[in-house]
C-alpha cells in the first residue's frame, strides 16, 4: 500500500509527464512515446487518485480533455461538449461495466463499435447545408476548419434532406495507404516524417492552406449525433441508420449487444478485422444504445458513465538483425534501413524497417546479428521497439562518406541526420535541378518536374549548367514535346540568365538558406565572388543570420563542385550581382509582420520595400514584432498583434514610414 507522501509526489511526477506528452499529442502533432507507454501512464495515475480521491485536483488529466485551440484558427465554442471516454484494458472491465449500468438500468442494449484513430470533429449541417466544422480542441472550444473540412471528398457538402439544423462528431482520418506514400514523399524530401496516421490526420487538417488536405486524401466517419431539430431520435443505433440514409459517411461494422459475453465477442471480432482494415483502429468503443437512459446515467467531469473505451494491445515479435542498408535521399541524408529475419505483423510479412538515424541506433544499441522486438507503428510503419539480446559490444555505426558520391558527410549541431552536401551527388541530382528551375528560385517556366526528369534519363541535362547549353533539337525529341516547346524552354531558361543574384543564391539549395536568407546574402555582399569569400564570422554578423547558417553557406562554397557549379553557371551568362540594393537603414532592426490582402501592393512587394530598407519580415506574430502591416481579411495574425499590443498599421501609413 502506498504512503500519502509517496502519492504526492508520484502524482506530481505523472502529471507532469502526462501533460507534456499530452501537448505533443494533442497540440503539436509530434508524440514522443506510444500509445501504450502513454496509456500505462494515466492509469498508474488513475489507480492512485483511487486510492487517495482528496489528492485529485481539477487540472489532473482523468478530470478534464486534453487539446488547445491553436491561435491559428478562429475559435468556436462547441454547443454540445465533445468530451472523451474512459479507457479500459481488460475484458474483465467491461464486464464490471456492464454490471454497474444493470444495477440501476432495465434490459440495457448496448452499441459496440471501431474506435478510428484520428482527430475528433464537429459538422454542423444548416437546411441540409454544410455550414461549419470545428476540431475538438479542449471539448468546449476547437478551431475552425471549415475551408480544410470540405477539401474531404467523404463529407457531403449537401445531405438528402433538409434537416433545420443538425451536428454531428466524427473521426478525421488517413488511409494507410495514403499515410504510406506521404511517408515515402517525406522521406525523399529529407522532411522529418509523421509518425503514424493520427498525428499526419491531425497536421494535415490543421494546414493553413486547404489544397494541401485535398492532395493527401483524408476521410471521415461519423460517429455521434450530436444535436438535431424536427427530428425525434431516441437511440444511437437509430441515429447511425438515420445519418447513413442522411449521406454521411457513417462508422463502419457497428453491433448491438446485450450482455457483458456479447459485447466481449464484438470487441474481439473487431479486433480480427484491424489487421485487414485500410485505416487504424486502437480500440472499440461501447455505448448504451437508449439516450433516455444516457441522461440518467449522467457523467462525470471528464467522462460519460454510460460508455468506455476498451484498447486493444500492440502485436509485438522477435527477430534477428542480418545487415543494415544505407540509402541517400534527394536532400543528402543518410537513412539507414534495417533488414531482418522475415516476421508477420498486424497481417503482412515485415523484413525491413528504417534505422532513422545514428542516435536511434545509438539509443538501442543496435548491432548486426542482435534480437530485436519489432511491431508497426499505428499497425502500418514497421519499427524496432527494443533489443532483446546484444551480439556486439559496440553499436552499428553509419559511414563517414556518402554511398552515392564518396564525399564526406556532415552532422550539424542540434541535427540528429548525416548529410551529404556535395551538389554534384547523383542521388540528389533530380531533386537540386526540381529547387533550381522552381518558381522562387531561377523560375525557369514550364521545366517542371516530370520534364527534368526526362532530360537527366536521356543523359542531357545532369548539373543547373547544363540547362544553358541544351540544343533545340534535343528538347523537341523528348517525349511529348515539340518544337514550340523547345522554343518556350529555351526562352524561359534564356530569360531566366537576368533574374537577381539573391534567386542563384537561392537556387544553388544551400542548406539551412531559404529565400530570405539568399536576399540578405546578397544585399550585405553584392556579388557571388563575395559571398563565396567571405568568413564565417562574416557571414554570422548579418542581421537575421545565425552560427549554423553561417557555417552551412562556407561549408557549401568549401567544396570544389560548388564552385564548378557557380563557375560554370556565371560563364554560361547568369547573372551573379545583387541587381536590388538596399536605400538606407530606416528600418533596421524593426520586424514586420503582413496579413491580409492590401489595396495596391502585392504582401510580396511589400515585403521587398521592407527589405530595401534595412528591415525583416515574418511569418508569426510576437512580443518582438514591430509593426504588423494589415490588409482587408486579416485574420488571427491581426488578433494575435491586438492582445499582444503590437502597432498595427495599414498600407497608406507603411507609405507613409517610406517618404
Amino acid at each position: 500500500m502506498m504512503r500519502e507522501e509517496e502519492a504526492i509526489r508520484r502524482l506530481a511526477e505523472l502529471r507532469a509527464e502526462i501533460d507534456y506528452h499530452s501537448r505533443r499529442y494533442y497540440d503539436e502533432d509530434a508524440p514522443e512515446i506510444e500509445d501504450d507507454a502513454f496509456d500505462a501512464l494515466t492509469r498508474e495515475l488513475r489507480q492512485i487518485e483511487e486510492q487517495f480521491p482528496h489528492l485529485i485536483t481539477p487540472d489532473s488529466y482523468t478530470q478534464r480533455v486534453h487539446g488547445q485551440v491553436s491561435a491559428l484558427f478562429t475559435a468556436v465554442a462547441h454547443e454540445v461538449p465533445l468530451g472523451s471516454l474512459q479507457d479500459v484494458f481488460s475484458y474483465e472491465e467491461i464486464a464490471a461495466f456492464h454490471h454497474r449500468i444493470v444495477e440501476t438500468t432495465e434490459q440495457p442494449q448496448y452499441v459496440v463499435e471501431p474506435k478510428i484513430d484520428g482527430l475528433s470533429i464537429a459538422i454542423e449541417y444548416r437546411d441540409g447545408k454544410f455550414y461549419r466544422g470545428a476540431t475538438r480542441g479542449d471539448g468546449l472550444t476547437g478551431e475552425d476548419v471549415s475551408a480544410n473540412l470540405l477539401k474531404i471528398k467523404a463529407i457531403p457538402h449537401t445531405l438528402t434532406q433538409s434537416i433545420p439544423r443538425l451536428i454531428v462528431r466524427g473521426e478525421v482520418y488517413m488511409p494507410r495507404e495514403s499515410f504510406a506514400a506521404l511517408v515515402r514523399e517525406q522521406e525523399e524530401n529529407g522532411e522529418k516524417t509523421f509518425k503514424n496516421p493520427r498525428n499526419s490526420a491531425a497536421g494535415t487538417l490543421r494546414q493553413k492552406d486547404p489544397e494541401v488536405v485535398g492532395r493527401r486524401n483524408l476521410s471521415l466517419f461519423v460517429f455521434n449525433l450530436q444535436l438535431v431539430e424536427g427530428v425525434e431520435i431516441t437511440g444511437h443505433a437509430q441515429s447511425l441508420e438515420w445519418m447513413a440514409q442522411l449521406g454521411l459517411p457513417v462508422i463502419p461494422f457497428y453491433y448491438v449487444a446485450h450482455s457483458a459475453e456479447d459485447i466481449v465477442g464484438y470487441v474481439r471480432e473487431i479486433g480480427e478485422k484491424r489487421g485487414g482494415l485500410p485505416y487504424d483502429i486502437d480500440g472499440a468503443v461501447v455505448k448504451l444504445d437508449d439516450f433516455t437512459q444516457r441522461e440518467a446515467l449522467g457523467s462525470t467531469s471528464k467522462y460519460p458513465r454510460w460508455a468506455l473505451a476498451y484498447k486493444y494491445p500492440p502485436e509485438e515479435k522477435e527477430t534477428v538483425l542480418r545487415r543494415v542498408e544505407v540509402q541517400v535521399g534527394r536532400t543528402g541524408v543518410l537513412t539507414p534501413t534495417g533488414v531482418f529475419d522475415p516476421v508477420t505483423l498486424a497481417g503482412t510479412t515485415v523484413s525491413r524497417a528504417t534505422l532513422h538515424n545514428q542516435n536511434f541506433i545509438d539509443e538501442k544499441g543496435l548491432a548486426i546479428g542482435d534480437t530485436v522486438v519489432m511491431r508497426k507503428a499505428g499497425d502500418i510503419i514497421p519499427e524496432v521497439v527494443r533489443v532483446v539480446t546484444h551480439t556486439a559490444a559496440e553499436p552499428y555505426q553509419l559511414p563517414t562518406v556518402c554511398p552515392s558520391c564518396n564525399q564526406p558527410v556532415i552532422r550539424e549541431e542540434e541535427e540528429a541526420d548525416l548529410r551529404c552536401v556535395n551538389p554534384d551527388c547523383p542521388a540528389q541530382r533530380l531533386r537540386n535541378l526540381i529547387h533550381f528551375t522552381s518558381k522562387d528560385a531561377m523560375d525557369i517556366d514550364g521545366l517542371g518536374p516530370a520534364v527534368l526528369e526526362q532530360l537527366v534519363r536521356e543523359g542531357i541535362v545532369s548539373h543547373a549548367y547544363d540547362l544553358y547549353t541544351m540544343e533545340r533539337e534535343q528538347i523537341a525529341g523528348l517525349e511529348g514535346l515539340g518544337e514550340k516547346s523547345a522554343d518556350n524552354f529555351l526562352a524561359a531558361i534564356e530569360k531566366s540568365k537576368q533574374n537577381d543574384l539573391y534567386r542563384v543564391i537561392y537556387g544553388l539549395g544551400i542548406r539551412h538558406i531559404g529565400e530570405k536568407a539568399a536576399k540578405l546574402l546578397s544585399g550585405r555582399f553584392g556579388s557571388m565572388e563575395a559571398i563565396m569569400t567571405a568568413s564565417r564570422e562574416e557571414i554570422g554578423a548579418i542581421d537575421g543570420f545565425g552560427e549554423v547558417m553561417a557555417r552551412s553557406v562556407v561549408a557549401f562554397f568549401a567544396l570544389e563542385p560548388s564552385r564548378v557549379l557557380v563557375e560554370r553557371l556565371a560563364a554560361a551568362g547568369v547573372n551573379m550581382t545583387a541587381q536590388t540594393q538596399r536605400k538606407d537603414d530606416r528600418f533596421a532592426g524593426m520586424t514586420f509582420v503582413l496579413t491580409g490582402t492590401l489595396p495596391t501592393m502585392k504582401r510580396s512587394e511589400a515585403e521587398a520595400l521592407v527589405e530595401q530598407y534595412g528591415g525583416k519580415t515574418s511569418g508569426s506574430v510576437s512580443k518582438k514584432t514591430s509593426y504588423v502591416l494589415a490588409g482587408e481579411e486579416a485574420g488571427s495574425k491581426l488578433t494575435k498583434a491586438q492582445q499582444l499590443g503590437v502597432p498595427v498599421i495599414d498600407e497608406a501609413a507603411f507609405l507613409e514610414m517610406l517618404k
